[in-house]
């Protein structure tokens, strides 16, 4: 398998949910999400970027993660996506943890349905809910080796602070 690969199978169902610490490849997702009867697949790629908000000089980002929550989380966001959205078919929702450079995978979501429609539709809404909701966390390197813990915008069915941060991390960090 080639470094660029995650080292999880594919799933026999068609929610292929994963977070891991493994590079990410996103056309692996998007070759999966497609089936015959789909003529539509949409795959939002969301990489390590050098700056946020209004600050530049990200050197590194490093996401942690409550593991045993993220899959359970992101399978309620792909059933809610098939509530929403009936005639999606498949559903790949990843994230990734570790350290990872500028420009590297962070997250990959890719929908197939039969229309291009529910299928950019539907992962849209997946990308901003598993923002929202995944229990991941991200910190920032900076240039100079000053870090910092990124903004938290989740909205989790319990109090997360202090039970779900990784240590080390203020309380509200993401």
């Amino acid at each position: 398998m080639a470094a660029s690969e995650p080292t999880w199978p594919p799933p026999a169902g068609d929610d292929w949910l994963a977070c891991a610490d493994a590079a990410l490849d996103p056309g692996r997702a998007s070759a999966w999400v497609v089936t015959p009867d789909c003529g539509a697949s949409v795959t939002f790629v969301g990489t390590a970027r050098d700056h946020a908000g209004d600050r530049t000089g990200v050197r590194l980002l490093e996401y942690e993660a409550y593991d045993e929550h993220v899959v359970p989380v992101l399978a309620g966001v792909a059933a809610e996506v098939r509530v929403r959205h009936p005639e999606v078919r498949r559903i790949a929702l990843w994230h990734r943890t570790g350290s990872l450079a500028v420009t590297d995978v962070a997250v990959v979501v890719a929908v197939a349905s039969a229309h291009r429609d529910a299928a950019f539709d539907a992962a849209r809404w997946a990308i901003d809910e598993v923002k929202a909701t995944a229990p991941i966390w991200k910190r920032e390197h900076w240039e100079g080796g000053h870090d910092d813990w990124g903004r938290c915008d989740h909205r989790h069915g319990h109090d997360v602070r202090g039970l779900h941060r990784p240590p080390g991390a203020p309380v509200g960090a993401s």
